[in-house]
């Protein structure tokens, strides 16, 4: 599986002759350069500019915009609501799992709180976690650190951070590493995840945006 990521939470998840998915396609409103996308399947956390523009994929997709479980192309998907309610602060949240045969990917979308067991425990085994990081509406990086600990991914790839142009208050994802006590970085264009054997440790991997 080849996972590449497009800047913010947009992400898109390929293995060939199955489904491609596109996550949380943004538009250019946010300050960065809105991608040109080709996908079978959009889904799309939250109804917000920087992640519902499905737009930026070409050929008209399918678009997951809620929870329920799918199947689409030989990939299960399951959408699993997350949403933060407090007395100050509510906000909708929908996380996503794309099981590819025996590979595991998920998506947290806009998380902002440390869910509780029982719904990590909701999500299965995950190979893949892809997890905001730098605050905001977002998870920020010791509560990202907390939320992998829960879950023990094999390979953690950090999205919703600080990148040039964004315009609005993140933090770097140095924050994020330093949390999780990362003193050599992983960079890469595009994450190839093997089939076979998997890091029994979570590697964090940071991928550069493309653009």
């Amino acid at each position: 599986m080849d996972i590449t990521w497009y800047g913010h939470s947009c992400f898109r998840l390929s293995e060939r002759g199955r489904t491609t998915i596109i996550t949380d396609p943004f538009s250019d409103s946010i300050g960065l350069p809105a991608p040109k996308l080709k996908g079978d399947v959009v889904t799309i956390s939250h109804n917000a500019p920087g992640h519902n523009f499905v737009e930026a994929v070409k050929v008209q997709p399918y678009v997951l915009s809620g929870p329920g479980e799918y199947e689409i192309g030989g990939v299960f998907v399951m959408g699993i609501a997350l949403h933060a309610t407090s007395d100050t602060n509510a906000s909708y949240n929908v996380a996503y799992t794309f099981e590819y045969d025996k590979l595991t990917v998920l998506h947290l979308g806009d998380l902002k709180h440390v869910p509780e067991q029982s719904t990590i425990e909701a999500f299965g085994e995950v190979n893949v976690a892809l997890v905001p990081v730098g605050g905001g509406n977002g998870l920020t990086a010791n509560e990202a650190a907390e939320v992998i600990a829960l879950i023990e991914p094999n390979y953690v790839i950090p999205m919703h951070y600080a990148l040039p142009g964004i315009a609005f208050e993140l933090d770097p994802v140095d924050k994020f590493l330093r949390a999780m006590g990362v003193s050599q970085v992983q960079e890469m264009d595009m994450l190839k995840v093997p089939s076979g054997e998997l890091p029994e440790q979570p590697q964090v991997v940071v991928l550069r945006p493309q653009v």
